[in-house]
């Protein structure tokens, strides 16, 4: 599933292409995304794109009177296509700006184009949402006091977004293994200075990984096209069995909530 590193790629990507561009047309294929594609896009011809922000894992675009707002899903990308490019059987949006279109293409249809004219910290998909991890907001204090009180692993913790928004599973066992800690910890049994490493290590490894423009493990491709990389720079992730790249001992993998982890049995005690 695309992460916070995939969308803020997608973000970069867009927003030279798309800023004070009119839209002049939508097309809609298919509605029955991960929540019906609403009327109001249809009628968002006329509008100018002001600027492409992002929350969490949303992209969200303003037109002035309103937010457009976009999420990739478990599959889906967004590219800045010719207007004249063929569809193909899994291209179920276009916002069309003249000489150029946005284009969503989502095989597993969990994505959504969701329109809001009201603001956009009490949308309901955004309302819940944690803490940027980018953002000076999440330091040690703040990471420390976040963890108080939860038994969860520390693991499942930094993939709940209600806490901290955007870091997926690859990246919290990244960030885990460049703070040295172990994915099985409890959240709240960190100590402050676990946690001043932990913050530091999660907004390494997502800055890292936007460098790397992503990681493409099935789907996922920039506004350009591109593939990300970072899926082959990984410390730990998907490299069970293989020798740690500090130390010798092996990497292993566990099932933590149905999704697997990975961790050096040395570095992260």
């Amino acid at each position: 599933m695309p992460e916070l590193p995939e969308v803020e790629v997608t973000r970069r990507g867009l927003a030279p292409q798309l800023a004070g561009r009119v839209i002049s047309g939508v097309a809609v294929r298919e509605s029955r995304l991960r929540w019906p594609v609403s009327r109001d896009v249809h009628a968002l011809a006329g509008r100018t794109v002001r600027t492409i922000e992002r929350r969490g894992k949303y992209l969200l675009v303003d037109c002035g009177d309103g937010h457009l707002i976009l999420h990739l899903g478990m599959s889906g990308s967004l590219r800045v296509l010719p207007p004249e490019t063929p569809a193909e059987k899994h291209d179920h949006f276009d916002l069309v700006l003249g000489d150029r279109i946005l284009r969503l293409r989502d095989p597993r249809r969990f994505g959504a184009v969701l329109w809001t004219s009201g603001a956009l910290t009490a949308h309901p998909l955004l309302a819940h949402l944690g803490v940027e991890p980018l953002s000076r907001a999440l330091d040690a204090k703040r990471l420390h006091a976040l963890t108080r009180g939860h038994r969860t692993a520390i693991k499942q913790f930094l993939m709940d977004g209600r806490r901290i928004v955007g870091v997926g599973n690859i990246y919290a066992s990244e960030a885990l293994f460049r703070a040295g800690v172990n994915p099985r910890k409890a959240a709240r049994r960190l100590s402050v200075q676990e946690c001043a490493r932990l913050a530091k290590a999660i907004k390494d490894t997502l800055r890292a990984a936007i460098r790397a423009g992503g990681s493409t493990i099935q789907h996922f491709v920039a506004a350009d096209g591109a593939a990300g990389e970072y899926q082959v720079r990984t410390w730990v992730y998907d490299r069970g069995g293989q020798k740690s790249r500090r130390c010798s001992s092996l990497i292993r993998r566990l099932v933590q909530g149905q999704r697997s982890t990975y961790y050096c049995p040395s570095c992260q005690r």
